[in-house]
Formats: structure tokens, sequence, C-alpha cells
């Protein structure tokens, strides 16, 4: 800190609160000296503490409408009264000791120190950045330490990373657009701890795109393992929150979805993902008959009618009889499998298969391939919602030919879709 000019009065109290004041002249003369950026860094790391420390007696001269000593604040029913010390990590020093001035109310807030901070806001930052991109307290304690030359402890940054959760309450409450023209839900399992024992736990992730075409994740939950019951209290949430009606829900085979669905939203159409069932179909098929095998699926799901996709099934059935127990499933789901032929090619690219919550899962495992098991639900929940928040910032452009998309269903739902 510089000042040109110190009272003996001051320079004691300075002396006092160890703070380091030169003059401007020293400061100039200090500046010559300096050779390296090393020496620089040093220098302002030196001026640091004061700095901090002349602005909370700023702080605290506005806080009470008078400088220290002016007879100004005689009777004037506040006055300074003491100080108390507290120490700050920051990114250019290791850590600081500044006094943080008191004032006989207790009604003094200081800025740019608050009450309870220890650690430089910039720190948090980078902190809560690091644990977005999936790195372990570990690494983050490790990283901390040899880059900026802070020690950071895993309780810290749980601390830390704490101060998102009311962020994530407040997004996982928002309202929510009242209708979505197609939704799709999944779920991904985790090991994590609970009560004691290690378990599998499911976040229940719904993806909807909205009427202006944009992606946007509803919500994320953490249950039990998947199942239709919790689904059920998942979709009355979202109606809930504003929701009213969803056209078209692209879902996997989970025994009850379907029926989970139609009990909140009945007239939302079911999409069950084609690309999951192909894989459970050819799941134990031989090798030397898999190429030959797919080729003739395919013909089922790229027909260009429902008649058409049936035929083709039959045929497969009649061609492949040492595989129609896995055939049957289609006959048995074709409710759902075939709902997309009802559709342009446009609106069949999107609905046909759940690949774009798939791509967004990807995404997360990436995230959280380092954390083999989560201490608690929230640690989790934590992870995927910063990493939702860093993927979803690309999300800037509507899906392909959305104008046509959105003509095709106002012209297929005219009582539920209206284009302004």
């Amino acid at each position: 800190m510089v000042k040109p000019n110190l009272s003996p009065k001051e320079n004691m109290e300075n002396q006092e609160l160890g703070r380091k004041t030169i003059s401007y002249e020293e400061y100039n003369e200090k500046m010559k000296s300096l050779k390296t950026l090393s020496d620089v860094t040093n220098f302002f790391k030196d001026l640091l503490a004061p700095t901090i420390q002349s602005m909370l007696e700023a702080e605290m001269d506005n806080h009470l409408g008078y400088l220290k000593n002016d007879p100004a604040g005689n009777m004037s029913g506040n006055s300074r009264n003491g100080y108390y010390d507290k120490k700050v990590k920051t990114t250019s020093a290791d850590t600081i000791k500044v006094s943080i001035p008191r004032d006989r109310n207790g009604t003094f807030e200081p800025v740019v120190v608050r009450k309870y901070e220890t650690i430089e806001s910039s720190i948090e930052e980078r902190i809560v950045s690091m644990y977005a991109k999936g790195m372990t307290t570990r690494d983050i304690h490790s990283h901390m330490r040899e880059i900026y030359g802070v020690d950071i402890s895993a309780d810290m940054v749980s601390s830390i990373t704490d101060k998102i959760i009311p962020l994530i309450k407040e997004w996982q409450n928002r309202p929510l657009s009242n209708i979505f023209p197609i939704v799709y839900l999944d779920a991904m399992h985790f090991k994590v701890r609970d009560s004691g024992k290690i378990v599998s736990k499911a976040a229940y992730i719904i993806l909807g795109i909205n009427a202006e075409g944009m992606k946007e994740i509803l919500g994320i939950w953490i249950g039990e393992n998947e199942g239709a019951k919790y689904w059920l209290g998942i979709l009355n949430e979202i109606k809930h929150r504003g929701v009213s009606d969803i056209l078209i829900a692209c879902i996997d085979g989970l025994t009850g979805f379907p029926e989970a669905i139609h009990e909140v939203f009945p007239n939302t159409e079911i999409q069950r993902c084609i690309v999951h069932q192909i894989r459970n179909t050819v799941k134990y098929v031989s090798h030397k008959d898999k190429k030959s095998f797919c080729s003739d699926l395919k013909n089922i799901y790229s027909a260009p009618t429902e008649e058409a996709g049936l035929l083709a099934l039959e045929q497969m059935r009649k061609k492949w009889v040492k595989y129609d127990i896995y055939l049957k499933s289609w006959e048995m789901n074709w409710t759902q499998l075939s709902t997309f032929f009802a559709y342009p090619e446009e609106i069949r690219k999107i609905i046909y298969t759940t690949n774009i919550i798939e791509g967004l899962n990807r995404q997360f495992r990436k995230i959280t391939k380092t954390t083999s098991i989560f201490p608690h639900d929230d640690s989790l929940l934590k992870l995927l919602w910063l990493a939702q928040n860093d993927i979803t910032k690309k999300w800037t452009m509507p899906i392909r030919n959305w104008g046509i998309v959105m003509g095709q269903f106002a012209i297929m739902f005219p009582n539920r879709i209206t284009l302004n």
C-alpha cells in the first residue's frame, strides 16, 4: 500500500496491524529495482495484504460516516470497536492475514473480505470449474498447491461446491414451458454410499425439445434403481411445474414405462427406441449370421409404412426360425415401436431412437468416470448439475429442420399445436 504522508500515530497503528506502508518515493524506488517477473510478483504479493487492509478501513469509514479519530464521530451512536484477525487464501499469495474492523453496534458487513469468507472468490470459481470437469478432490488439492500454492482440503472442496446446492434447487424447481413436442426419458446408474453401504442409484434425466426446437434438460433426479413407479412421481412433478402436454415421449424398454407416462399425460404417443430394440434382438445372434440378420432387420424399421414394416417382420420370422424367440419381442412391442411410421422423415429421424439423450449421457460419463463411488446423493447431483451447466451452454441452435417439423405437428395435432 502506498501513502504519501503518515502521521506517527498512523505508523504505530499500522505496525500494530502488521501493515506494510511505503511512501510514493519508496514505491518508485522499489519499482526501479525490479529486474525479473519473479521480483514483480513478490513485490505485489507484499502489497496485497496492506491494500486489502486499507480497503477495509475505507469501508468502515464509509459505514460510520466519518474518518478515524474525526471528532464528528463523538456521540454518533456507533464507533470503531477494535479488530479481529482473519486468514484468507488467495491466488496471488499462499495465505494473507488481515485485521477486520469491528463497530460497536455489530452492523459492519465488509465487502472486500466478507464474513465467513476464508478463500478468494476467484479460487472458488476455479475449484468449482475443476470439479465440474470431473477432477477428484485429491486432484484438485494437488493442482491448487502446485499451480497456485494454496492448500485446499477435501472438506474445503466439498464445502465450496456445496454453495451451488441452492442453485440446483432453484433450477430443479423452475417453471417449465406448457408444451414439449418431444421428450426423451432415460436413467444412468452410479454407485453411491448410503447408510454405510454401497448401493446402485439411478440418475433420472428428462431431455425435452421445446416449441422453439431447442434442447432443454427438464431435470435430474437421484433415486433408487430405475423403476416405472419413480418415473411416475417425476412426471407428476414436471406437470406441477407447468408442463401440460407432451406430443411424443421417446423411451427405452422399461416395463411399465408407457403406463406411467399415460397416467400423467394420457394423450402422449410413446416411441420405444428402435436402436435399443435392435441391440436386444441381435445380442444372442451367432456371429456368422449377424451381418445377414441385421440386413433383414433393417427392412423392418426402414420400411416406408407400418404395413410394410409388419410384412418385413413376418418374412423375417419365416426366414430366421432359429431366432424367432428374439423376433417375438418386435411383435409384442409393436404398438410402441411403430409410432414413428405415422410421421414424415424429418420427425422420424428425431424420434425413432433415444440417441440424443444417450449422447448427453456419454458426456456425463466422461465427467463422472473418475469417481467410482460417490459419498452421497448430493455429491452425485452436484457433479451432474455442473456438467449439464457446461454442456447446455453449447446448445445454441434449434434442431435441424425444426420449422418443417413444427409445421407437420401443427397439421397432425391442430388442437394442441398452434403456430404464431
